[in-house]
């Protein structure tokens, strides 16, 4: 089965995961410069380091699209540079994901596979794709809808440790993103994790780093730039989330189902 993921920040990292340990051919776009905030779980980072590796499996980005078409086909994880995913028509995919997580539907449509996923809320099953996976906290996450939509986007991070916007970083300016920690560090409440034009970037709570900008990326002042997680575990830093995991396993039920 060949799945074009479209995205491969973190959650589309563990949907990728989650489908080639099932055996299935995956090929990711991505955007030329990724935002990618939890950048240690996702295979966005081959993008400019070349390749990335997650929990022990490794993608590889490739230089074109024949390229990453022949690769997928050789059995590699594959990520291309393709914003718009016109890798679609020479890949002919049997799946279509759409895990950009953009919270609106940035151009997927039914025909583009024979089974279309749309990830999270902005998408519509039956009109715009075959079937919606939620990707909202709580009891329904991974749930899979044949009808309607996922639940509408909050602008509230999910709860966790009891901390819920205070978690994020964000660009105090616009300009180029220069950290000034690294993932897995513990940090404290107002450090300097950052700097953009010498505006200092600073942590609101407790916690260890659990996601940071790379070098270099241009930002704007409010944008998401890094996570801290207050439960303090390095470890979770570098392994896939429970949420990602939930999401992998409901895009799979949704790629394999048979409709009665």
């Amino acid at each position: 089965m060949r799945v074009l993921i479209k995205g491969a920040g973190d959650l589309a990292s563990g949907i990728a995961k989650r489908l080639y340990a099932c055996g299935m051919q995956v090929l990711m776009t991505e955007i030329a410069v990724p935002t990618t905030v939890r950048r240690t779980v996702a295979y966005s980072r081959a993008v400019y380091e070349g390749s990335a590796e997650v929990e022990g499996l490794c993608a590889v980005c490739a230089p074109d699209a024949q390229t990453a078409v022949q690769w997928a086909a050789q059995g590699k994880l594959v990520v291309l540079v393709d914003p718009s995913a016109a890798v679609r028509t020479a890949y002919a995919p049997d799946v279509v994901v759409d895990a950009i997580l953009a919270k609106r539907n940035l151009g997927t449509a039914l025909s583009d596979a024979p089974r279309v996923i749309g990830v999270g809320p902005g998408f519509t099953a039956g009109k715009d794709c075959h079937a919606v996976v939620e990707t909202q906290r709580g009891h329904d996450l991974g749930r899979v809808l044949w009808r309607g939509s996922a639940k509408a986007n909050t602008g509230v991070p999910g709860n966790i440790g009891g901390y819920t916007t205070q978690r994020l970083i964000r660009a105090g300016a616009d300009g180029r993103f220069i950290p000034r920690a690294a993932i897995g560090d513990q940090v404290r409440a107002g450090q300097v994790v950052a700097h953009v034009e010498g505006t200092p970037v600073y942590a609101q709570i407790d916690g260890v780093l659990r996601g940071l900008l790379q070098e270099g990326v241009p930002v704007h002042a409010g944008m998401k730039a890094g996570d801290v997680d207050p439960r303090g575990c390095v470890e979770h830093c570098f392994t896939i989330s429970d949420k990602a995991r939930a999401i992998g396993g409901g895009v799979l039920e949704a790629a394999l189902a048979v409709r009665r």
